[in-house]
């Protein structure tokens, strides 16, 4: 009876460290900025944190020389090219002749920086050079410029520059729009107070119309909310502008003269009796 428990308790235990490795490997690596943790900069972090859009696409890019010269160059920002070799490489060249790939940068010896409109993302600690450069590890220097609109698009090289005797590097360049400022707001102080303004007016008067006509039960112009005070506050405005836009003084007199008994007179106490028959 033991051995069936032990047995199940066995595959437990190896399906456990199964689910715990492809977790494990399923975890993609991501930069890593050269220096200690510590010494990261907030600035570092942020532009990392920025570039994380662009981090589940691939980028390539074909370069033909002649018959010599035939490459595909991989790039992704801050991701292994290929996660299953864990060689931290960001950006591999294949030679499309033999095969052959060659780890140009890697993300765990990343440097970032940036100004107004653009990113620059280097990966070093790349594969030895043969004959130039001193030898020294390669290095990729992937330009970022900004293009609204546009999530990322138009990778290619640039230049690789091998013929110095040390600090040598490939040049990539591509646009995205992550490399952009953000834009400012175009509404000046004053239009979002007068949008504000206008919104609350709205609202006033559809919901007081809905209120007087659904709830209040009113008809006709006692809809429109508190009209009586509306309807008064016109009429003290009509009466301020007749008082300060009269055109003459108040006591002046007036243009015309009204006819009054005084200027009728008496009536004449003669008679046209003698016109009667007698």
């Amino acid at each position: 009876m033991s051995s069936p428990c032990h047995t199940s308790a066995v595959l437990a235990v190896f399906m456990a460290l199964a689910v715990g490795v492809g977790a494990e490997q399923s975890k993609e690596r991501s930069c890593d900025v050269v220096g200690d943790e510590s010494s990261e900069s907030q600035m570092e972090r942020a532009l990392l944190k920025k570039l994380e859009p662009l981090s589940q696409m691939r980028f390539n890019v074909t370069v033909e020389k002649g018959k010599t010269e035939n490459y595909v160059y991989h790039f992704r920002v801050c991701r292994e090219v290929n996660s299953t070799l864990h060689d931290f490489g960001g950006l591999v060249q294949t030679d499309r002749q033999n095969g052959r790939t060659t780890v140009i940068g890697r993300i765990n010896e990343t440097q970032v920086f940036n100004g107004s409109d653009w990113i620059m993302l280097i990966y070093k600690g790349g594969d030895s050079y043969g004959r130039h450069c001193s030898g020294e590890k390669r290095r990729a220097v992937i330009m970022i410029s900004c293009k609204r609109g546009v999530t990322a698009s138009s990778f290619s090289i640039i230049s690789e520059e091998r013929e110095k005797e040390q600090e040598c590097f490939y040049l990539f360049e591509m646009d995205s729009s992550v490399a952009c400022p953000a834009e400012d707001s175009h509404l000046s102080v004053g239009s979002i107070l007068l949008i504000t303004f206008a919104s609350l007016i709205a609202v006033y008067i559809i919901g007081g119309f809905l209120y007087q006509r659904l709830v209040v039960g009113a008809k006709g112009m006692e809809q429109f909310p508190h009209f009586a005070f509306w309807q008064d506050l016109g009429n003290l405005v009509a009466d301020g502008c007749d008082f300060v836009c009269r055109s003459k003084p108040r006591n002046a007199p007036a243009a015309y003269r009204g006819v009054g008994d005084d200027q009728l007179g008496e009536e004449s106490e003669e008679r046209d009796d003698h016109l009667l028959p007698m």
